[in-house]
């Protein structure tokens, strides 16, 4: 597949789902990522000295299979990072661009963690990833296949029912969709951004994962995989949508079920709305219609008819929307499940119309679009990306790349992404770790807001190439994969040194001594919302180290 871009879209993906960790004892004082480097691009390790007299000055890399020194070189002077408190030097190995597997040695401090270097290096990442959308499916039997035998369950979550909250009564359909991180509820919201987010990855870099097999059961059905797996969430999605258009809110129980296997819950799965008219929240239904849009123009050289499907349903959600713009949603009384509740739903709306603009471009969409998108200009920022409550970013970036007409709003939109991404890629440069986190960015799902400065580096880049972009995009990829405070991969299955208890109800109940594969740490965050962070962290630990 060559270049790795693919790949950091791909990580963007993942984060509809947070997976928290229990703290690991273990803290290896050399970092580095541990699926390994691009030979053409920058490689940096961070070392981290504890105080000493005569700290180590100098680091070799090694070859791993007969451990041959292949460069030896100079760390850097150290320097703290404040989110962390470390003391953190660099070994800089850029130069090295010979393909195999290595590990780095500092005199006094050990070896790390094996890594590759090799121009397909972010293949397995990319393939797990995208298989642990495949894991987390509803309302069917999954097999991981021969090379995870065990990691399955049976047919789960197959009868649903109306909550008293949406206004109707009676069964209602329950099939297909993904579990929600480590519940097994389904929420359009967030499960909107991340089907948008692989359609988005499919859009740009398809030349690079047509090929793909993920080894799921539609592979070689004449679809790519990427786009398969992605119809099974908006299926789901599409079942939420009632006949006047709108869309309801979430399917799950009322409360969430013990941690148990997806076949083993036999709690009502549920469609939950405002419990009020008109029962459907505005930005589920902005969601589904942008999503569906953008589904409707990928699908079309493949399936024209579910491509018109689609493109009807979107359609008919944007009626309900400028109907009933600002419907929010709030758990309604007897709920406790995620509530995913966002007080403005302009956003959503925005991206709808703009993803219907590309899709159709009929006037309507483009009208709307021109006639709000400077609201948002604001959102194309530095600190702060995207998100599942912050759509905006995507909406204008889609009427750039969609090649919108109107030159004042391509105009804007591109010098405002352009400006961030500036300043992003001159922060990261500046950090302890190299990636584009803030203080304020360590919340819950902070490696969500990593990988998504990514994707937003990525688009700038197709704005206006700058090799800066893509380096610093890498870099926060790097973060992800082991070159973090812990040197921890944050992806299950990847690496030497992955995390291990993820907050994954089958994971935590199927009796295997790994997690699933394919997963991802939510990452270091302070907040202490749950009681195994209020056992392990303390109030005043740095927020890189509260994990």
């Amino acid at each position: 597949m060559g270049s790795s871009k693919w790949a950091i879209t791909l990580a963007t993906s993942l984060f509809f789902s947070v997976f928290v960790c229990k703290l690991s004892a273990a803290d290896p004082p050399i970092r580095v990522d541990q699926a390994g480097y691009l030979p053409d691009l920058p490689k940096l390790a961070v070392i981290v000295q504890p105080p000493a007299d005569h700290p180590a000055t100098a680091f070799t890399v090694h070859r791993t299979k007969d451990q041959s020194v292949v460069l030896s070189g100079v760390l850097t002077a150290a320097s703290t990072d404040p989110d962390s408190g470390d003391a953190v030097q660099y070994a800089d190995f850029s130069s090295l661009r010979e393909i195999g597997s290595f590990y780095l040695d500092v005199p006094g401090l050990g070896r790390s963690w094996d890594f590759a270097i090799q121009s397909n290096v972010y293949n397995r990442v990319y393939y797990l990833a995208l298989r642990g959308f495949y894991g987390q499916r509803c309302g069917t039997a999954v097999d991981m296949g021969p090379e995870f035998p065990q990691y399955k369950h049976g047919i789960c979550h197959t009868d649903g029912v109306y909550d008293p909250s949406s206004g109707k009564q009676g069964p209602h359909g329950s099939a297909k969709g993904w579990h929600d991180a480590g519940d097994y509820g389904r929420y359009v919201v967030n499960s909107g951004i991340s089907t948008g987010t692989l359609l988005w990855a499919w859009e740009l870099y398809h030349d690079r994962i047509k090929n793909v097999s993920l080894h799921i059961p539609e592979s070689g059905n004449g679809t790519p995989d990427i786009l398969s797996e992605v119809r099974w969430n908006l299926d789901w999605m599409l079942s939420m949508q009632d006949t006047d258009g709108g869309v309801f809110h979430k399917q799950t129980s009322t409360h969430f079920c013990a941690f148990i296997m997806p076949e083993a819950d036999k709690l009502p799965s549920a469609v939950i709305g405002t419990g009020q008219e008109p029962f459907k929240s505005s930005c589920a239904t902005a969601d589904t219609a942008a999503v569906a849009a953008i589904a409707a123009r990928l699908f079309k050289p493949y399936d024209p008819s579910y491509s018109a499907h689609v493109l009807a349903a979107a359609e008919n959600a944007w009626i309900w929307v400028e109907k009933n713009p600002g419907v929010t949603f709030h758990n309604p009384k007897g709920v406790s499940t995620g509530d995913y509740g966002d007080p403005d739903c302009s956003d959503e709306h925005l991206w709808a119309a703009a993803e219907l603009w590309r899709t159709t471009h009929k006037p309507v969409y483009e009208q709307y679009f021109l006639a709000h998108y400077r609201d948002f200009l604001q959102y194309l920022r530095p600190v702060g990306p995207q998100s599942w409550g912050q759509v905006s970013p995507l909406a204008l970036w889609t009427y750039v790349l969609g090649n919108g007409s109107d030159r004042e709003a391509a105009g804007a939109i591109r010098k405002a992404s352009i400006a961030a991404a500036d300043q992003i890629v001159a922060r990261t440069a500046s950090t302890g770790y190299r990636a584009s986190l803030t203080t304020r960015d360590y919340i819950w799902g902070s490696n969500g807001v990593a990988a998504n400065y990514s994707m937003q580096l990525l688009i700038a880049n197709q704005l206006q190439p700058n090799p800066l972009y893509f380096q610093t995009a890498v870099d926060n990829l790097h973060y992800i994969l082991g070159r973090n405070t812990f040197s921890l991969s944050w992806v299950t299955h990847v690496g030497q040194h992955a995390f291990q208890h993820p907050h994954h109800r089958p994971s935590g109940a199927d009796g295997l001594d790994q997690p699933w594969p394919g997963l991802m740490s939510g990452g270091p965050n302070p907040g202490r919302q749950d009681s195994a962070m209020k056992r392990f962290v303390s109030a005043d630990t740095k927020p890189a180290r509260a994990y």
